[in-house]
């Protein structure tokens, strides 16, 4: 069953600065393979919490994954509702005054609740968040224990119900020019720098494949 494009359904249509809604499924999952944080939030005897956490896409849906003694785990695998978001920042729109500047910016917020993963599919999951973080990483480590599986919690959230906002390019001055007041946009990426080794025998063994790739093409 194909799932509605972002922005269809009646809590994810937009309505403030519609003309920045992107109603493209592509674009979403473009945003969304292009970083590996996300915030989310729920809230718990009336109080808001927004945590940030890890995440991977995996089709229709996005992997997260923490510790089965957290509470924030332990609440979102009973289902309750929840909103992710996902922020990527571009550039500082700087306009000729304060009140039109602004930001370039990707982003995605989902609705739905969380589904905790068990049984056989839990480890292959969890090897694809690994690998969805780092590339490759996983075939360059030992396969985790019994132990350590159980005490992971892995959950899925489906992108069903989804909106994605986008702003480009330059400010839009109301003043116009011929102010005498500069004007324009500061470019904004991610730059990984180089590995620090953890001790001696990191520093006596080379890097790591996945890290040198990672650092060619950062994710954050």
């Amino acid at each position: 069953m194909s799932l509605p494009n972002p922005g269809q359904t009646e809590r994810t249509a937009i309505n403030r600065l519609k003309k920045r809604s992107v109603e493209d499924r592509d674009a979403m999952y473009e945003i969304l393979d292009s970083t590996i944080l996300c915030h989310v939030g729920y809230v718990e005897n009336g109080q808001p919490f927004v945590l940030p956490y890890g995440f991977v896409r995996d089709g229709d849906r996005i992997l997260i994954h923490g510790s089965s003694g957290a509470r924030f785990m332990r609440e979102l695998a009973k289902g309750i509702p929840t909103c992710v978001t996902v922020t990527k920042l571009d550039g500082m729109v700087v306009a000729r005054t304060t009140y039109d500047s602004s930001m370039n910016y990707r982003s995605v917020v989902i609705l739905g609740s969380a589904e905790e993963i068990t049984g056989p599919e839990k480890n292959e999951l969890l090897e694809k968040v690994s690998n969805g973080l780092i590339p490759g990483r996983v075939s360059e480590v030992r396969t985790s224990t019994p132990k350590e599986l159980a005490a992971t919690t892995l959950l899925s959230l489906s992108l069903e119900e989804a909106s994605v906002k986008v702003r480009t390019g330059m400010p839009e001055d109301g003043e116009g020019s011929g102010t005498g007041v500069w004007s324009g946009v500061i470019p904004i990426r991610v730059v990984a720098d180089e590995a620090i080794p953890s001790d001696k025998e990191s520093e006596d063994l080379s890097v790591p494949e996945s890290v040198k790739a990672f650092i060619r093409n950062p994710k954050a």
